[in-house]
This record gives C-alpha cells, structure tokens and sequence, in this order.
C-alpha cells in the first residue's frame, strides 16, 4: 500500500465511497447507485482541486474519524458537521490541508443527514462497471466502511488550499422538502381521490428511509385497481405504491425492476433535497407537466 493513502479510525453509522455513479446498465440489472447529493460531491471536489467525477465519502449522521497517511488538502461539504484536525476546530465548506498522520474528524451532522469528504487526488479504488461507488443493494463497489479499512487516495493536482468558491451557497437540508412530480405511468391504477391526496396532502418522511428509498408515513393512495403488475422497469424517483398503500420514493440504490405500480416520477433535481431530508421532515408533493 502506498503512502497515498487514508486509514479509518472511527467509520460511523454508514459511511460509503461514492462518486455520480455507474449509468448505463440498468439492463443488466445494474441501478446507477453513486451519491444521493450529487451537487455536494461537485462542490467538494472543486473545493480541492478534483474532477466532478472523483470518488468521495458519504457519511451518514454521525461522520466518521480518518487518518490520512499523506499531506492532503481535504473539503467537507453536504450536510453542515463540525470538523477537526487533530482535535482543532477547522473549517466546512472549505479546503483545508491535512496534515500526514493527523487525524482528521467529521462530526455528528446539525443539519440533514449526510456529509462529504474529498481528498485531493480522490479515493482510488478500484472501479467496477465504470464507478467507485458502493451500491448497497447489488453489493457493487467497495464494502462500507469499518475500522480496519484503508483507502488509496490517486495523485494530487497540486490545488492550494482556497478560499469559498464563486458558487451560489449550498442551500442546505430542507425544513420542508418540496417534491415535483409527474404522475404516471400506471396513475390509471389509483382513484381520483388517491392522485388528489398525493397532490394536497402532507406526508413525512419515515425512519426506515435509506439509499434505496424515501418512505414516507401519512394518508395511504387508494388503488382503483386489485392485483398486481409484472415485474416492470423502474427509475429513478418512481414514487412506487406498495400494498400499504404509502408512497416510496426510489433513490440512488433502488431496484432496477419492481412489481408495485409507480403513480409518479420526481424530478432527479430534487432528489439531492431528499437524500439530506431528516426523519419527520414534512413532505409535498407538487404534480408538473
């Protein structure tokens, strides 16, 4: 292993490499996976100097503690946490350079749920099907993070350390998380009643939410139709119905096939919202053309 790289200390409740993701093989199976905040890994990876396209980590909640076995200029961006070199307060939102041997801490999130870390140079493992990024469900890409993992990091541009970028500010996790959707393909399988409720009603969003799907707790749709489909193929942010009748929304990690009828798709631009949306969020949704 070369010195080009980071050890973890502390890996928290999930932490995740991730870059934007494996496109192309849902065919196969294969869902694009990738972050579920896409505009925070192209900040922090401009923060240092990266291309958009470098793998990341994704932490979840409570961040994580990292040893990077090299000097490496460092952005933490997505969700607002407090950061540490070493036990001294550094800055968010920003590159700073790290130290080699010093320990670099993310703290527990004070707002949304996940935060990003990029090193210069990027994690450089080993891509599959085009990506570094886990996928939880297909089991693709690197396992998440435990203690005893350590992550090669590629070549340095060089960048120094900058300042803010010219970038309008990250607009940070919603207090109410407003989602447009399109209804269809099978909103024919539901009631007049259930498409006005998913259009004038407030949901919230549930606890047992993940990288696969946003659930949401609040008034069931009622199905016009008994049954179920065949297996059919699924997008990213179908809002698919499940006997229960409350909607899911599908996220990075779904499912690339599904036998429950999807009433509508979310806009891919508000999906960054959701995956930084807290358990008790409250949710709406908008229908568009």
């Amino acid at each position: 292993m070369t010195d080009r790289a980071v050890a973890v200390v502390r890996a928290g409740a999930l932490t995740t490499v991730q870059d934007l993701g494996r496109t192309g093989y849902a065919h196969l199976g294969v869902p694009r996976s990738g972050a579920l905040d896409p505009a925070a890994v192209r900040l922090v990876n401009r923060l240092v100097g990266n291309p958009e396209t470098a793998a990341v980590l994704e932490t979840t909640v409570d961040g994580c503690a990292l040893r990077p076995r090299c000097a490496v200029t460092v952005a933490v961006g997505g969700a607002p946490c407090p950061v540490r070199v070493d036990g001294r307060p550094a800055a968010w939102g920003t590159a700073v350079r790290v130290p080699a041997g010093s320990v670099l801490e993310i703290g527990t999130a004070t707002r949304g749920l996940r935060a990003y870390v990029a090193f210069g140079g990027g994690i450089d493992v080993e891509p599959v099907l085009g990506s570094r990024s886990t996928d939880l469900l297909s089991g693709l890409g690197p396992a998440p993070l435990t203690e005893e993992t350590v992550l090669p990091l590629g070549q340095d541009t060089g960048a120094t350390v900058r300042g803010p970028v010219d970038a309008p500010p990250w607009p940070g996790p919603p207090a109410e998380l407003v989602l447009r959707v399109r209804f269809g393909p099978r909103d024919d399988w539901f009631t007049a009643a259930a498409l006005r409720t998913l259009a004038t009603r407030a949901y919230r969003v549930s606890p047992a939410s993940n990288r696969i799907g946003l659930r949401l707790e609040g008034p069931a749709l009622e199905r016009a139709l008994p049954g179920e489909l065949a297996s059919e193929g699924m997008v990213l942010g179908a809002v698919q119905v499940p006997p229960d009748g409350r909607p899911v929304v599908f996220l990075a990690d779904h499912p690339t096939t599904g036998g429950y009828p999807v009433v509508g798709v979310v806009r891919e631009a508000d999906l960054g919202a959701a995956a930084q949306a807290v358990p008790g969020t409250p949710v709406r949704f908008t229908p568009v053309r």
